[in-house]
């Protein structure tokens, strides 16, 4: 798909709140409404826009516990790895996954109703997966950014 400058300015309004109206995110690009919902419907069917979420704010919940694992596995097997990936993708509180290269092999990060909620998690997601060989938990004390903005420069062709 080829993105022009509105494109890419729309996309990057979407990101920020996708809760505006389309007369709202029109305005801001230079757009009429029917104009924005013809680009808006080009992104989804083109699997660009993957979905539309609310983001929650972080600070609402007083017992909410976030936490980064780093893990380690072994690497014999494919199935494996396979595996341990549907385990992660299977659960709600698993926020983010991210295969990485170096020390460690995936960076995991978790979401909590409270330390004992955390303790079931990673007992069933890391300690009881067959092929992981070691994990450490950074707990987070302060949620300083969260978000899942792409930039759009990256999407430029």
């Amino acid at each position: 798909m080829v993105l022009d400058d509105t494109d890419h300015r729309l996309l990057d309004e979407l990101q920020d709140d996708a809760g505006r109206t389309l007369r709202e995110l029109g305005e801001i690009v230079g757009l009429s409404p029917s104009a924005v919902q013809r680009r808006v419907e080009r992104y989804r069917s083109s699997g660009l826009l993957a979905r539309t979420a609310a983001v929650l704010d972080p600070t609402f919940s007083p017992d909410l516990v976030l936490a980064v694992c780093l893990v380690s596995v072994e690497r014999e097997s494919r199935r494996l790895h396979e595996a341990f990936h549907r385990r992660l993708l299977a659960a709600p509180e698993v926020q983010q996954v991210y295969a990485v290269y170096g020390e460690w092999d995936y960076v995991v990060v978790l979401a909590a109703s409270g330390m004992a909620h955390h303790g079931e998690i990673s007992t069933r997601l890391l300690m009881d997966a067959p092929n992981v060989r070691k994990y450490t938990t950074l707990f987070v004390l302060d949620p300083i950014r969260i978000g899942s903005t792409i930039p759009t420069g990256a999407l430029r062709t």
